[in-house]
């Protein structure tokens, strides 16, 4: 007898993951579409901050990383263009961290592991018919396309570019990060707290970006040290770079009927919507969406899983909680971005008085930290 599926989960990355084995505790038979891997693929460089809320959840999981390959951040130094700073202290919020930096290959492993002693979940290789199709499958999803479903999008003038560097100072877990005429440049902390190593998001103009992707390692280091004002000290290119173009997005419906009739859909992660890295919230708003679907659909009771007065209550709830997010980025992206000197004035000014502002500053740091 063939077998039946409550869900089908289109993508298997990080999201597509956490939501099956989320799906699974709750006695839910799932089947993941994963792509064939590539053979030739580059070395993932990423590196993902993640607050409590989202540890939490991935500990609830066991697919929380070892120590080493989930750094814990004890500072975060913002640093403007014109002396302006803001430094956030986990000592002065009482927690032990204000956040992890978790090395990508490091998590998908864990979470692949556990996927593969979830009985209930089943990888597949192409999609089967289930009453809920959950797309996972990130910015460029092929299935949302196929659906129907628009993608307002709006691209900004910059580039990401990521790497690793091996750093002559240890980073002492603090992450770093410069706004200048050259972009966003943050410096996140990695292999543990004596660690040397950090990862790279550097967020600058398309034509900046492609040439110091191709320019020498050694050329392309120093750049980054003169960037970083020497606060590691002298600086090497640990692994490739990869670059991708950066926007802000979101679907306009992340719920409906399938164009066939047969079940209906979900968009969860960056497959519903997408925000600047600035401030490394992405993977975290992701992560809020699967947990939300996944207690939501908890309460179905008689119900399918592809109850549109379910998925609808989900769509709102995250809507809603991703628009503040989104408009904060957007703004922060918009003002950093312009050259004009009153507006760098503003912008220094505005970062000295929020360094300042106490109460304001402790509930902004609660806020990314998922408090």
């Amino acid at each position: 007898m063939a077998q039946t599926f409550d869900v089908c989960i289109r993508g298997a990355g990080i999201v597509g993951r956490t939501l099956a084995l989320l799906l699974a505790r709750e006695r839910l038979r799932v089947a993941l579409v994963a792509a064939p891997q590539a053979t030739d693929a580059e070395r993932d460089v990423r590196a993902y901050a993640l607050n409590t809320g989202s540890k939490q959840l991935l500990e609830s999981l066991r697919a929380w990383p070892d120590p080493l390959h989930a750094t814990a951040l004890r500072h975060m130094e913002v640093f403007g263009d014109e002396g302006g700073c803001v430094h956030f202290d986990a000592g002065a919020q009482a927690v032990d961290a204000l956040g992890w930096i978790v090395d990508v290959p490091a998590l998908e492993n864990r979470l692949s592991e556990a996927v593969r002693y979830q009985p209930l979940v089943e990888v597949v290789s192409s999609p089967v018919d289930a009453p809920l199709t959950a797309i996972c499958e990130g910015r460029a999803s092929s299935t949302r396309s196929e659906f129907g479903v628009e993608f307002d999008t709006t691209p900004y003038p910059q580039h990401a570019l990521a790497t690793r560097l091996t750093c002559e100072r240890p980073h002492s877990q603090v992450a770093r990060q410069w706004f200048s005429d050259d972009g966003i440049l943050a410096f996140l902390p990695l292999e543990g707290p004596e660690g040397h190593s950090v990862a790279v998001v550097w967020s600058t103009a398309p034509a900046q970006a492609q040439q110091w992707k191709e320019a020498e390692p050694e050329a392309f280091a120093n750049k980054l040290q003169e960037l970083s004002h020497y606060a590691l000290g002298s600086l090497a290119l640990q692994g490739p770079r990869l670059s991708w173009p950066l926007q802000q997005a979101v679907a306009q419906r992340w719920c409906g009927q399938r164009p066939d009739g047969n079940g209906h859909w979900v968009l969860a992660g960056d497959a519903a919507h997408n925000v600047h890295p600035l401030a490394g919230q992405g993977l975290n708003l992701g992560l809020a969406d699967v947990q939300a679907l996944a207690r939501i659909l908890q309460t179905r009771g008689w119900r399918s899983t592809g109850d549109v007065k379910l998925l609808r209550q989900y769509e709102r709830e995250r809507k809603a909680g991703l628009a503040p997010m989104g408009l904060a980025m957007d703004g922060l992206q918009q003002l950093f971005s312009r050259p004009e000197a009153p507006l760098q004035a503003l912008r220094n000014w505005g970062m000295l008085a929020f360094e300042r502002s106490g109460p304001l500053k402790d509930w902004m740091a609660r806020q990314a930290m998922g408090l």
